[in-house]
């Protein structure tokens, strides 16, 4: 066994402390501590000196909203290529969203994806089951079949399609409250988006675009909060991206709806003003809104009414996004760029301290999504789930060092703050100087 002393890290942005770990676990956090003497009786342990120079430490990130892609689009992502670029970002752990090929709607998929992800060690990787056979929205899928199975899953999702049958969607939050799981939906009328390429406003009127209007979005978020009501069951919306949505968000939380609620970090940083270059990097579901959703999406992550961040890491292959914008798909990767647009738009804005993003992107997401042994404090006794981030760097985002498989980012070139130089899963590195190991 062996042990790692990080010197000098502010423990959730405050005063620099020592972090002690021994084995898996946090054993000591405070001031002037010394490796030895600190493990167990008898133990000869080598011990790893980090020296954090007042970076930021956090408990390791948790993604509610990964794509995965394996099985089946092994070309666009795999469980390894997804978890490096995950410890990249800073997490350690991911829930794999089930729009794979085959769906993951049955226990023997879900137990494939999480059997590769404690193969490769990265992170830890939790299926996401799918809501309906198929993702087809017209019969319930296996759901207590896929809790009971070793995967264990607590969060159904038709991802990338909208349950949008009012029955199916009461009987999956009765079925899921019964061993406490969660419904995330993707709010997406379908009626009211045939066709639709980007926001509807505007710029899709100049560029003569198909547009995608926020009521498609809202409707199904008003809905689904009421049947949540009545029910008593758990709702998840997954990447809330309206003005109008945070409102009915909020709403609920006032009447006491078990609602939450994510936003992505491009829906917190870029607009529908970027679809003007027609670039389809920039085509992506839900599409990018105005500048006043945008203000109002940080507002009410920095108020709780949105609860966490999540990154809806959508890679793909370089051919389905050097086309035309209609042929394109929608999607981009997020995992090693979030913590730094976070940082950009919600840090270095005065919106949140370091302690409200460790809430955003690790506690609160684990708590939703029952992701034991994640989203604990830094304190001893913990496990060592760990992320160090230097808030100070500043630099150009380069795709081509991506650990992700796809390149797919829509920051290509652009200047972010903050890089994380080391991610630890139970103890041990999986990133150190920002070098995967």
């Amino acid at each position: 066994m062996s042990k790692t002393l990080i010197r000098g890290a502010k423990v959730l942005g405050g005063d620099p402390q020592d972090v002690l770990i021994d084995g898996g676990t946090v054993v000591a956090v405070g001031t002037g501590l010394s490796a030895e003497g600190a493990g167990r009786a008898g133990d000869a342990q080598e011990v790893t000196v980090v020296e954090a120079d007042g970076k930021v430490l956090l408990p390791g990130l948790v993604d509610l909203h990964t794509h995965l892609r394996e099985p089946g689009r092994e070309d666009s992502e795999t469980v390894l290529t997804g978890t490096r670029a995950a410890a990249s970002g800073g997490y350690t752990a991911v829930f794999a969203m089930a729009n794979t090929f085959p769906v993951a709607d049955t226990a023997g998929v879900v137990e494939q994806v999480w059997r590769l992800g404690k193969e490769h060690g990265y992170c830890d990787v939790r299926p996401v089951g799918a809501v309906t056979v198929g993702l087809e929205g017209s019969t319930l899928a296996e759901l207590g079949a896929m809790h009971e199975s070793a995967a264990g899953v607590t969060v159904f999702s038709d991802d990338g399609k909208c349950v949008h049958d009012a029955v199916i969607m009461r009987r999956a939050l009765e079925y899921v409250k019964a061993f406490d799981g969660v419904v995330a939906q993707h709010a997406q009328e379908p009626r009211l988006t045939e066709g639709a390429q980007m926001n509807e406003g505007v710029v899709s009127a100049e560029l003569g675009l198909g547009g995608w209007p926020a009521v498609a979005e809202e409707s199904i978020i008003a809905r689904d909060v009421l049947l949540a009501e009545h029910v008593g069951s758990r709702v998840h919306i997954c990447h809330l991206s309206t003005a109008g949505s945070v409102e009915i968000v909020r709403w609920a939380k006032s009447r006491g709806i078990d609602v939450t609620a994510e936003v992505t970090p491009h829906h917190l940083l870029l607009t529908d003003e970027l679809v003007r270059s027609y670039n389809p990097v920039y085509k992506v579901n839900p599409p990018l809104r105005t500048e006043r959703d945008v203000m109002a999406l940080r507002e009410a992550l920095a108020d709780g009414t949105i609860d966490i961040v999540a990154t809806d890491h959508a890679p793909h292959p370089h051919e389905d996004k050097d086309c035309e914008w209609a042929a394109a798909a929608m999607g981009m990767v997020g995992l090693e760029t979030a913590l730094s647009v976070v940082q950009e738009t919600m840090v270095d804005t005065g919106l949140l301290d370091w302690a409200g993003v460790a809430d955003r992107m690790s506690f609160t997401p684990a708590r939703i999504g029952r992701a034991e042994g994640h989203g604990r404090p830094v304190s001893a006794g913990e496990p060592a789930n760990l992320t160090l981030v230097d808030t100070a760097y500043r630099g150009s985002v380069d795709p081509a060092g991506f650990a992700s498989r796809s390149r797919n980012t829509p920051y290509e070139g652009r200047a972010l703050p903050g890089r994380v130089t080391h991610t630890w899963l139970r103890g041990t590195a999986t990133l150190i100087d920002g070098k995967l190991t």
